[in-house]
């Protein structure tokens, strides 16, 4: 009798699995990796499991909620014990601020491969936690067996400035869902659910409203294109504990009326190629800024910040950086010629992102090969 092989148990360490970079891309390799293979268990520690949930199920993987909040005397224990009835053979982190926490956990447990994902350069958090940060970068350092980061900047801020050196750390980049801009997509169709003409210019966002996408910055380019473009849209996709602040500022600036909120969207691909003509991305830090690539994947002009991974930048003719510094004025100037640039070929800028390690099916065969390497 011929015994059936063991997949390989693979636990996703997540806040949560909502709409955004990093989860995004999970989603993308669950749909992809090879399931007779992998064995996916997806742990969400804040106890929510995410709006990706439900995809994740109806496609195998398992969503398992925190027993206990984190910040309680007991969840190191039921964690470890979670751990041992899981028999994992992989533990792969992907919070900032707690991969070293999980990671050391794991260690205690001999689960054999520990790997740290660092995903962010920066965190906006206070300085109670920004100390609890740097220890769990020593645990880090001391506890995984292997890193990855979304761009050299991400390993530079969590595995230190000699990472190089060090032979469990390296980049991988995350994929997108190149398929996803192939559709045909009507603009009036896509355009009439915001409210906007089907001949107007929109400038787009699409992030959480944290103070990382720098919204407020985004608000006073608005202002300030919107006195010589009047005819402009800004059509922001997301959602976030600013939101409100953000509405409340683009009232008193007397633009709520050209600045459109789209709340959260599983549609990212459909906005970007039929109701955008360029991109604003003006972040206050980045570990990469996959939405980017995307943006570049669907054609779009693009505006972005220096504190913005070059890596990101798949097709620099695309692409114009300046730093906050400059200014809403100079900001909304550069924005104002790129909306009056000739456009680029779709199709070209869609089939170079293809070609790169930005797609999905290349990543996600990264991956694998990497997981494999590591328990080799």
């Amino acid at each position: 009798m011929v015994r059936k092989e063991r997949r390989i148990r693979v636990l996703q360490v997540v806040a949560a699995m909502n709409r955004a970079g990093g989860e995004t891309w999970l989603v993308n390799v669950l749909r992809r990796i090879d399931c007779q293979r992998f064995d996916f268990t997806f742990y969400c520690y804040t106890g929510k499991p995410g709006e990706y949930a439900p995809e994740i199920e109806s496609l195998g993987a398992r969503i398992c909620l925190a027993p206990v909040r984190l910040k309680s005397l007991s969840f190191a224990g039921k964690f470890r014990q979670f751990l041992r009835e899981g028999d994992y053979d992989i533990i792969h982190s992907h919070d900032l601020i707690l991969c070293g926490y999980f990671v050391r956990l794991a260690a205690q447990e001999r689960v054999p491969v520990r790997i740290a994902h660092s995903h962010n350069t920066d965190a906006d958090i206070s300085i109670v936690r920004r100390i609890f940060w740097w220890l769990n970068k020593k645990w880090l350092r001391r506890y995984a067996t292997h890193g990855l980061a979304a761009s050299r900047d991400a390993a530079f801020a969590v595995f230190g400035p000699r990472w190089e050196n060090d032979k469990r750390f390296r980049v991988l980049h995350c994929g997108i869902d190149t398929d996803a801009f192939r559709q045909k997509v009507d603009r009036a169709e896509v355009r009439k659910e915001f409210g906007i003409p089907e001949d107007a210019q929109v400038v787009g966002h699409v992030g959480k409203f944290y103070k990382q996408k720098n919204h407020h910055f985004i608000v006073e380019i608005a202002s300030e294109l919107l006195r010589t473009r009047p005819d402009v849209y800004f059509l922001l996709v997301g959602e976030g504990e600013l939101r409100p602040q953000i509405a409340a500022l683009a009232r008193k600036r007397g633009i709520d009326h050209r600045v459109v909120f789209a709340g959260s969207r599983s549609d990212i691909p459909r906005l970007m190629s039929a109701a955008m003509d360029a991109f604003l991305f003006p972040s206050r830090f980045e570990g990469l800024g996959l939405v980017l690539v995307e943006a570049q994947a669907a054609g779009l002009p693009c505006l972005i910040s220096d504190r913005v991974p070059q890596e990101a930048n798949v097709v620099p003719e695309l692409v114009r950086v300046l730093p906050l510094e400059a200014g809403a004025r100079r900001w909304a100037e550069t924005l104002s010629r790129a909306l009056e640039s000739p456009r680029l070929s779709a199709a070209q800028c869609l089939e170079t992102v293809s070609q790169s390690t930005f797609a999905a099916q290349k990543s996600v065969e990264a991956l694998e090969q990497f997981y494999l390497e590591t328990l080799g």
